[in-house]
């Protein structure tokens, strides 16, 4: 996804401010492994996170620092933690001890981290904020990170498992010109058995979705209920289940926009990861091959704001609203914090039929193939079904609607915006007709029937992909590479928090080819930040490092795929592409699996390629 950060098609949009995080060391010599791996139950271990409940059990060097005084603002409620903006020298601290569980695999720390300063420097960190755990430094920010509003900041603290240690921020200003650090919902979530199944199949397996909802006049607001049918594929016994609530990323724990509420098939537990994933118990454990169904309640709530689950006005994006399963592999259960960077969707392909009850004044494009009915007065009923696809969107508002075909027989739909030009709908019409067609032409027939492309210029983060189903700005070069992303996240699948490369980099490197690019300057000005940094390393890394992610995993990404282009020839490459999706049409791709698929293609040892592209897996 994202969303085209899709930035470096859509940079004229978004602009990534540079994160001054140093990277999580290794277990320091001192700190023992947990004694024996147990069973992971996911926990958030900081206790009163966003500051609502008094400030135990906080220690904090002054009685102003946990406060809900005027001159900044709470990320979710009314208190928050202030550090520094005196303007003089000075230090504050704040600190709390917190034990990581042992038994998982994964301990992520986030937080919502407000800066801003009165220094006027472009070049010099004079104050600054140190974020550790124990005494190893897990990042510095400073007033080079000042940004308008908050941002989610995610550390990865998995070394830290079985430990008791203090969690402390410590702000320390210069002699003059102040800057404020201002901390908000605090998290530390625990996920993911150490001790992985038995196997390494993916489960629970083909999915089905069944999903009925009516929304208010605005089309904001929708309530109705939803059941999930799914098989243990695995050779473990499958006791519990998860649901992934991603966009309540977009509220808080206390005001979440989506709720799951009167669960049937299974016994609700406590939600996590930031109130995005819910374990399910299920009633006995799952034998491979048996089947369940789960069903509960569900509301939605669309925020105000022109984004992938947001509302421009009268006309909403509803996307990753619909809760889906999450998988459960060789890794253990897959629980990643949600990322704004880009994208921390993993699923399975499955089959959803969602009935959306609506005002007859809005249109509804969605995922899959739409038929109108007329319900109640003055309501539309549309019904859509799609088959072998990862995930579900759709929007609502008074669109003005365009349709055609393409040249190989996909249905396109354009839905604009007030204030997008018919001239400049007619033109990513045409667009979308040509990139689905040259995709297809590429990696395989286009299968999902039908194309709805929403077009929005107010979009912050340029373009994002869904099944059947993007959102985009008027440009040709951003809609190709959603429609891209058919094929690269949708057809073929990937853990994308893990492996973002996997879809954005062989997207960017598809949007090339379809566009006639061959990427023969693509190495200039080449300079790799670090030792650490590579084209495969996990959204946890460059959530870190924001300002490079879309330089290494689009930009250095899509130059690798064309080195290696160049390195086995046209005909090898294409060939290679096309078997390669074939045999993971709807299935899911790992890093592995292509660097094996590719040196099958050639006599020439690629060994030094991987190395000398920093492609490790």
């Amino acid at each position: 996804m994202r969303k085209t950060p899709h930035r470096s098609i859509a940079a004229r949009v978004l602009t990534v401010a540079a994160l001054a995080a140093v990277a999580l060391p290794a277990l320091p010599a001192s700190a023992a492994p947990p004694a024996a791996a147990a069973a992971c139950t996911p926990a958030q271990v900081v206790g009163n996170g966003g500051f609502e409940s008094g400030t135990s059990p906080w220690t904090q060097s002054s009685t102003s620092v946990i406060t809900s005084r005027s001159g900044q603002s709470a990320h979710g409620g009314t208190s928050f933690a202030w550090l520094d903006g005196v303007g003089s020298t000075h230090t504050d601290t704040l600190s709390q001890s917190v034990t990581i569980p042992s038994g998982c695999s994964k301990a992520t720390l986030t937080f919502w981290l407000h800066i801003d300063t009165a220094e006027t420097t472009s070049s010099t960190a004079y104050d600054k904020l140190t974020a550790k755990i124990g005494s190893t430094t897990l990042a510095t920010y400073s007033n080079l990170d000042k940004a308008t509003g908050y941002a989610q900041k995610s550390i990865d603290v998995s070394a830290f498992a079985g430990q008791t240690v203090s969690l402390a921020f410590t702000g320390t200003e210069d002699s003059s010109l102040q800057t404020s650090f201002v901390l908000d919902d605090i998290a530390l979530d625990t996920s993911g058995d150490t001790t992985p199944p038995a196997d390494s199949t993916r489960t629970p397996a083909a999915p089905s979705y069944t999903v009925s909802l009516s929304s208010d006049t605005a089309g904001t607001v929708w309530t109705g209920h939803e059941s999930a049918t799914f098989t243990n594929a695995s050779s473990t016994a499958l006791s519990e289940v998860y649901l992934r609530l991603w966009d309540n990323y977009h509220g808080t724990c206390s005001a979440m926009p989506i709720t799951v509420t009167n669960v049937s098939g299974g016994t609700a537990g406590a939600l996590s990861v930031g109130c995005t994933a819910l374990q399910i118990s299920l009633p006995t454990p799952l034998a491979q091959g048996q089947s369940a169904t789960i069903g509960f309640d569900l509301g939605i709530t669309v925020p105000s704001g022109a984004d992938r689950f947001g509302h421009d006005g009268a006309f909403s994006f509803i996307g990753n609203a619909l809760p889906v399963l999450a998988v459960k592999d060789g890794s253990g259960w897959h629980l990643d914090p949600y990322t704004n960077n880009g994208e921390s969707f993993y699923s399975l392909a499955a089959d959803f039929k969602v009935t959306l009850d609506h005002p007859s004044s809005l249109l509804v494009p969605a995922t899959g193939t739409s038929v109108d009915t007329p319900g109640s007065s003055g309501r539309t009923v549309t019904t859509a079904t799609a088959s072998k696809v990862r995930d579900f969107a759709w929007a609502a508002g008074p669109f003005s609607k365009i349709s055609g075909t393409s040249t190989a027989g996909t249905a396109i739909n354009v839905y604009s915006v007030s204030g997008i030009s018919s001239s400049d709908a007619q033109s990513m019409l045409s667009t979308a007709k040509t990139a689905v067609d040259a995709h297809a032409g590429r990696f395989g027939a286009y299968p999902y029937g039908e194309l709805d492309a929403v077009i929005d210029n107010n979009y912050w983060f340029g373009g994002m992909e869904y099944p059947g189903f993007v959102l985009d700005l008027v440009s040709t070069t951003a809609l190709t590479h959603e429609i891209g992303h058919q094929w690269w996240y949708g057809i073929v699948g990937d853990d994308e928090y893990n492996s973002p490369w996997l879809d954005e980099a062989f997207t960017d490197y598809s949007t090339d080819l379809a566009l006639g690019k061959t990427g023969t300057s693509c190495w200039n000005s080449v300079s790799w930040a670090s030792s650490a940094e590579k084209i495969t390393n996990s959204m946890a890394y460059w959530d870190a490092h924001s300002s490079r992610y879309s330089t290494v995993v689009y930009g250095y990404g899509k130059c690798a795929l064309h080195d290696l282009r160049r390195l086995i020839g046209d005909t090898a490459m294409t060939k290679l592409l096309k078997d390669y999706a074939s045999s993971h049409w709807y299935g899911v791709s790992t890093t592995a699996e292509f660097k094996a698929a590719a040196q099958a293609a050639t006599t020439t040892d690629l060994t030094s390629f991987w190395s000398t592209h920093r492609i490790d897996g």
